[in-house]
């Protein structure tokens, strides 16, 4: 990964922080976006003190004006961008029949729009540098949600499904695409969802960083298009 440009969306916490800290150990050069300042603060403040480099963005991925000005910046000041890691998400738990509508609408922007959004802003740069990577984060609940996450869980079936294309459209432009599934992780995501759910049930968000670096790595490309369920 020595200088490669990765970029990490939703880098400010959780997956995305352990993201950020397993490529800047690698020698990459990490750009992280995310809503929060702070968040992406602390962030950059692991990564460096473990020896990386990051670049922090504050921006909203459901914003597409935004998103697309942050991967065109980061294109035009590294000149080249060579994985992207999907990994923003919101999973609001509520049955389909009590769902607030502005919950179900952010889910779609985060969890789908500004997926669809960011691999089409990458496709280009990745093209024209001779290939790259995308890896989507989805759920274990898009194929055995528990209640309350059938829709959530819907919408990371779409990202499967999404990703299985991108695969096969980018075959002779050398990207590959995959979609990583954890179950439980212990994040804040998970606890402000399930705050009883067992702890030695659930994975550390590094376990789920490690396994998406090593799909980064050229030996990987035959797997191209695969979702991978990770779980404890």
């Amino acid at each position: 990964m020595d200088n490669k440009v990765v970029m990490v969306t939703g880098g400010g916490r959780g997956i995305g922080r352990a993201l950020c800290r397993q490529f800047g150990k690698k020698g990459a050069r990490v750009i992280a976006l995310a809503r929060s300042e702070d968040q992406l603060g602390e962030t950059k403040q692991l990564v460096e003190a473990d020896g990386g480099k990051l670049v922090a963005l504050a921006r909203d991925v459901t914003n597409v004006e935004a998103l697309g000005d942050a991967i065109t910046e980061t294109s035009k000041r590294f000149g080249r961008l060579d994985v992207l890691v999907n990994n923003a998400g919101l999973a609001s738990c509520a049955p389909a029949a009590d769902l607030d509508v502005d919950d179900f609408e952010r889910m779609l922007r985060l969890n789908i729009a500004a997926v669809f959004y960011a691999c089409r802003f990458v496709w280009p740069i990745m093209k024209g540098q001779g290939g790259g990577t995308i890896v989507n984060i989805s759920s274990m609940a898009a194929d055995d949600p528990f209640p309350g996450l059938g829709t959530y869980g819907a919408s990371k079936a779409w990202v499967n499904l999404f990703t299985k294309g991108l695969a096969a459209e980018g075959k002779e432009a050398n990207i590959t695409a995959f979609a990583v599934g954890p179950g439980a992780v212990e994040t804040a995501m998970l606890r402000d969802a399930f705050p009883d759910f067992p702890a030695n049930d659930t994975l550390a968000p590094e376990q789920v960083a490690e396994f998406i670096d090593a799909l980064t790595q050229p030996a990987m490309a035959s797997a191209s298009g695969q979702t991978f369920y990770v779980k404890r």
